[in-house]
Order: C-alpha cells, then structure tokens, then sequence
C-alpha cells in the first residue's frame, strides 16, 4: 500500500471547495455521472478503433445507495485506471488545477462559480462526503487499484481485487449532507441532470409485466371465464433516455416524434404545441436542438424559462437569457452544444464569443423556418398567426436581423379575417390610402366591437382596416414608420376618416346651392366690384 500526500500548497484546499461550491453542491452527482459517461464512451472509442481489446457490450452506469452504511456508490464499465493513471489523473492533474483555480479566484469563486472553469469534476464530491474511495479496473492489465482520501492532502493508494472493468467512487457521506442517502433526493437530481444522459444510468429496480407471458384464461363448469394475473418481472430501473429526440436526424424523426418528446420535456403540459424548429449545425460551432411554439397568451413573463440547456445531454441551466435571444425564452425545448461552458455565471456566458455565436444562429434559423413554414402551407399558417404573433412581433422589435427577416412571413390580419404581408398590404392600399403628401396611411383598430362605426366609414370610403391587438403592436409601428418610407399608422377611430386620409388642400363645403347664390349675390354687394 502506497500513501502520500497530494502537492498542495493552497492551505486546507477542501474546505476552501466545500465552502465556494455549497451553494451548488448537488451537482456533485451530475460531475460524478458526467465522468463515468466521459469514461464509457472513451471505451468505445478506443474498442471501435482496435486500440482496447476489451469488449464494449452494452454498459451502464449504476447510482447505488447504502443508507445504512451512509454510503453513495457511483459505478461505470468505462475505461477504468491503473495505478499509475489515478496517480496522475486524480492526485496531480485534477488538484493541481482544483489549486490554481483557488490561487487565481478566491476571492471571486463564489459568485463565478467554480465547476466549469477547470472541470472540477471529481474532486466536487468532497462537498458532500467527508472521505471518497476509487475502486478502479483499467481495460489494459493493469491490476485494479483502490485510492482513498479523508478530505485532507493525504491519500492511500493500494491494490485492489476488482475483477470487472470500470470504476466506483464511494461517497462517504458527510453528517450534514444526509439527505443525498434519500432515493427521493437522489432521484430527483438523475432527472434534473442526467435525464438525457447517453449512457444508461441504473438507479435500483421495477416490477413489470413480462412481456413474454401470455396470461391463460380458464372455463369453470359454470362458464365464468377466469383469467390469471399477470406475471411480474424484475428489471433494472433506467432512469434516462440515452437517445433523446435532438440527437437523431431531422429525417429520422416523425411529427409524432416530436410531440412525445415535448411531452417527455414537460409531462405536466397537456397542450400540444403549434410546430418545432430542429436545429442542426456543425459549423462555425456544434450545436442541436429542438425548440417549440407554444400557444402564447399576452402575459410575456408567464412564458419565460422553459428551455432547457445542454452541453453534451448534461443538463445546464433553464435559465438561458443571454444564450438565447430575448424574444425567444418564451418558446420551450432544448439546446444542446458543447461549445457552451459548463456551469458558469450568466455574465460569463454572455460574454463568451461562442455563445454570442449561437445566439444570432438560433435568430436566423427560427425567421428560416417560419418563412418555410409560411411557404409551404401559409393557410395553416395564417390559422396559427394570433398564437405566434407575440414571439414574431417582439423579435421584430428587439432582434434587427430578425426584422428584416420577418418582411416575408410577418402578418397583419384585417378587420374581415384577410391576412397581408406587409409587401401585400401596400399593394393593396396604395392607389386608395395615399394621402395629399403621398403618404401611404395605414387604419387600425384595436377592438372591433368597440369601434364599428368608425371602422364602416373607414369600409365605406374602400378602405382596408387592420386589426391589431397585441400588447405591444403600438412599439411596432412606430418601428416601421421609422424604417419603411412613407407609411403612418392611424387608429381608425382617431379623427373622422377624412381628416385620417386628406385627400387635397379644398375645404369640405356644407352650403346648399341655392345658399352659395344668396352668398355670391351678398358678396357682391359687399365688395364693391372694379
């Protein structure tokens, strides 16, 4: 058995990691599951390309409680480590970077956030534990190997009897951290954060029916029909989809597809949505995703937050402004790019160039899409137009690009039911709604009911009168006044509609004929002719 101490020279560095990360320190599961997925898959890299002559099968990764042991066991069937590698890997290259971070932050590290910045990774299960074991099998044949460390710099390290392939890290769990011995607890963080894991992760068993028993119905002599219960089995309980609906390719996914994983997003959600945006890009940056228009009510703050971050199907945040451009954190879904940092402050994630990337990409592709989805069946569109049109008119309004965008499928329904874009509406009411300053001047109204009689004056003269209802149309038009030439909005009920729409400088006369002739023939008399 070898000890040793751990090169530190940062005084009492677990306590200093204990203290900085408590206020994230349930993330110690999704770090630890995070590198026994990094590890199987690595596996299977090296397995597919000859380089480990292990076989990959079909591996898991197993979240263990031992309550009364006061104990947390995370096992994989990954890669596995010598000796030597847990030497390097765990004393040297994970501390010393543990170290360099708390020389570098400490007095920010609190409010940044450390996990993230140096890939803690491992050495975030001491805010939970108070001593951690690794019990490591390497896929070469290197014996296995058993490292143990109480919270201090000093550690064993020793030679174990594993037999099988992989790795399991024991959490000794520490007095004030007793609630991660709870299945409930634990449960509830694997959905959190591993959800959509790419590895299955086995957390306990469930009963099911075995699918292969055929229960036999039975005649008693008085011809009632018996029929045998069914027969239960126990299997591992697979807490994840490893395959979730953004990783596969558009053209292999169903509109069904789609539906059931919204419903897997949000299972307590019982409206569908209206459509999906998949997004797929591989260059200038990795990213996937499926976002998702809801029906929209006119309350913006009751949309926000439901879309759900990613990097590499480790859950992140659903708290993606910044990440996602304003207009947009009231659709729902998921992002998924590993060019986005793990865990970090939202003021660094906004400042990043990737993420900055990412946005404006996801701007463009979302006017990408619903321009096709305008093209290809603009009466579905037009159908769903009041449920979007809050999303599509806030972007007009925040996002510039998104605006010049939106000239093709933006649309500006009428009084009668008739959408125009807007390329349409002035075609439409050019020849009837230009003013003496040749000025196109567009009549709204807010309220049909409510503003009938002017809106028939409006129909009466032929007149196109849009209905605009929107919270926040009022900001929008002032926007294309102030950027389409020649056009202003008038609310129809506003003036009477001659005065909305000056024809010519004559005044509007009111006098009879025969009092234009008593006027002419008092004019004449009062001003005395030449």
């Amino acid at each position: 058995m070898a000890k040793g101490s751990i090169n530190v020279s940062v005084e009492n560095i677990f306590p200093l990691i204990k203290k900085f990360l408590y206020s994230d320190h349930e993330i110690f599961l999704r770090e630890l599951i995070s590198n026994a997925t990094d590890a199987t898959l690595k596996l299977k890299h090296l397995t597919s390309i000859g380089e480990s002559n292990s076989e990959y099968g079909e591996p898991k990764i197993e979240v263990k409680i031992d309550k009364e042991g006061k104990k947390l066991h995370i096992i994989d069937q990954g890669l596995g480590m010598s000796a030597e590698e847990v030497e390097k890997y765990i004393n040297q290259v994970a501390f010393s970077g543990a170290e360099e971070f708390l020389n570098k932050y400490e007095d920010s590290a609190k409010e940044t956030g450390i996990i993230g910045h140096f890939g803690l990774g491992f050495y975030s299960a001491f805010m939970v534990a108070d001593k951690v074991e690794i019990i490591t099998k390497s896929h070469s044949d290197a014996p296995a190997a058993h490292w143990t460390c109480d919270g201090s710099p000093e550690f064993t390290l020793e030679e174990a009897d594993k037999q099988d392939r992989g790795t399991e890290i024991i959490l000794h769990i520490a007095e004030d951290s007793t609630e991660f011995l709870e299945e409930g607890k634990i449960r509830e963080l694997l959905n959190k954060y591993n959800k959509f894991m790419p590895i299955p992760i086995k957390f306990g068993t469930k009963e099911i029916n075995d699918p292969d028993f055929t229960p036999q119905t039975t005649t008693d002599k008085d011809g009632k029909e018996t029929t045998e219960p069914h027969k239960q089995i126990t299997v591992d309980d697979i807490i994840n989809n490893p395959n979730p609906a953004w990783t596969k390719q558009p053209s292999d996914l169903e509109e069904d597809d789609y539906k059931n994983f919204y419903r897997e997003l949000y299972p307590m959600q019982f409206e569908e949505p209206l459509f999906n945006i998949h997004l797929n890009v591989d260059y200038p940056f990795n990213l996937t995703g499926i976002l998702y228009f809801p029906k929209m009510t006119n309350d913006l703050n009751m949309q926000k937050d439901r879309i759900q971050l990613f990097q590499n199907q480790v859950f992140v945040t659903d708290n993606v402004e910044g990440i996602v451009p304003e207009f947009l954190t009231m659709l729902r879904g998921v992002i998924d790019s590993p060019d986005i940092p793990l865990n970090v402050s939202r003021s660094y994630l906004q400042a990043d160039g990737n993420v900055k990337k990412i946005s404006s990409y996801i701007t463009r592709k979302v006017a990408d899409k619903l321009k096709s989805l305008f093209n290809s069946n603009r009466e579905d569109f037009e159908k769903k137009w009041d449920d979007i049109k809050i999303v599509i008119e806030y972007g007009m309004l925040s996002e510039e690009k998104f605006f010049e965008k939106a000239d093709a499928f933006a649309l500006y329904p009428t009084v009668d039911g008739k959408y125009y874009t807007f390329e349409e509406l002035t075609n439409a009411i050019k020849a009837k709604q230009t003013d003496k300053d040749d000025k196109m001047v567009i009549l709204y109204a807010s309220n049909k009911d409510e503003q009938h009689s002017y809106i028939q004056a409006a129909k009466d003269k032929n007149y196109e009168v849009l209905l605009l209802d929107s919270p926040i149309v009022s900001h929008l038009m002032q926007k294309l006044e102030t950027t389409k030439e020649n056009i202003s909005f008038a609310r129809v009920d506003a003036d009477h509609i001659d005065n909305l729409i000056k024809k010519d400088d004559t005044a509007i006369s009111k006098l009879t004929d025969e009092e234009k002739t008593q006027l002419d023939e008092l004019l004449k008399e009062v001003v005395p002719s030449e």
